[in-house]
């Protein structure tokens, strides 16, 4: 398990420790595989010296739910694979989750700290999965490059701002 708290850095020097009791806090209540598969097709033929380096493609979603007052699950899917077509040397799929508590966060900034903040959290642990998963398929462990969940979540609320505005058809 892991947590991570933020508290606001501003004391109210009454010592009686509420501030404790109100600063914002974000608690890893549990993390989980909820699903995962993990494809060699062409082995052993696949295991052999490649002539060039495969195209590896990677395709990653965030998604969330309430739970409780002030619990959301939280998964991160991960697809991806290598080669392309009858080349494909692996495959994989992996929903991994989190279990958050969040306590005393401004309504405003819910949504943005579950869509950002728990998914940078539990991504070190779904890269360590698909990368021994990789390596145990008989390739060099396959180390995902960090994502910019902030990135990924402006983009998403774009794409969210442009469908509304579509006229309808």
């Amino acid at each position: 398990m892991m947590a991570d708290e933020h508290g606001n850095g501003n004391g109210n020097g009454n010592g009686d420790g509420s501030q404790a009791d109100t600063a914002p806090a974000i608690n890893a209540m549990v993390q989980y595989t909820k699903d995962f598969s993990f494809e060699n097709p062409n082995a052993p033929r696949s295991l052999g010296p490649q002539d060039k380096a495969p195209n590896i493609s990677i395709q990653v979603n965030v998604n969330a739910r309430q739970v409780a007052e002030t619990d959301f699950e939280v998964n991160i899917l991960l697809e991806g694979s290598a080669g392309e077509g009858a080349g494909v040397l692996f495959k994989f799929e992996l929903d991994y989750a989190g279990l958050f508590r969040l306590r005393n966060i401004a309504a405003g900034d819910m949504h943005p700290i579950v869509m950002i903040e728990c998914p940078r959290l539990l991504f070190p642990f779904a890269r360590q999965i698909i990368a021994e998963a990789v390596r145990g398929g008989g390739f060099p462990p396959l180390y995902i490059d960090p994502i910019d969940f902030a990135a990924l979540y402006r983009k998403r609320l774009g794409e969210a701002a442009a469908a509304a505005q579509a006229p309808a058809s």
